[in-house]
């Protein structure tokens, strides 16, 4: 069995890409996946190397969003491993306290590494994606419309 020092390291393209649908499988919901995994077909075995679990993070602020950083808070995260019956291993976060929800972040993971799954559920993926947009684009058209320009604002004075 070869060692995990010996595997060649993904691309940089293929981390990007995870990177991207394993944020919008945080941002979905459970029910979502739930949804979404029953178009995936026939799946394969999945062993726990984690069982769904709930911790906590420390989240990090940077002060002017470039400055140095700090504290802000703990926040609460459930977090979940797999693998499948071809080794891929496949991981969860999301925030809250849903251990389903991570369970089916992480059979999501380890389904897009796969050539037989990876096509269709990228599909999903991609379908979550334009929601998550869509509803993004919603709720900064309804803050903008609440943004104040302090600078064009005039003083009250002679």
């Amino acid at each position: 069995m070869q060692s995990d020092r010996n595997m060649p390291l993904p691309e940089s393209r293929e981390i990007e890409r995870r990177k991207q649908w394993m944020g919008v499988l945080a941002r979905a919901t459970a029910t979502q996946l739930e949804a979404a995994l029953a178009e995936c077909g026939p799946l394969p075995e999945f062993e726990y190397l984690r069982r769904p679990e709930i911790g906590m993070v420390m989240v990090r602020g940077r002060a002017d969003a470039k400055g140095d950083q700090f504290n802000l808070g703990e926040m609460t995260v459930s977090r979940c491993s797999v693998k499948n019956a071809d080794g891929l291993v496949g991981h969860g976060y999301v925030a809250g306290r849903n251990k389903r929800h991570a369970e089916l972040a992480a059979v999501f993971d380890a389904l897009l590494q796969s050539f037989e799954h990876g096509s269709v559920c990228r599909e999903v993926i991609a379908t979550l994606a334009g929601e998550q947009h869509v509803a993004r684009k919603k709720r900064n058209a309804k803050t903008a419309a609440t943004k104040v320009n302090f600078f064009t604002m005039v003083r009250g004075e002679d």
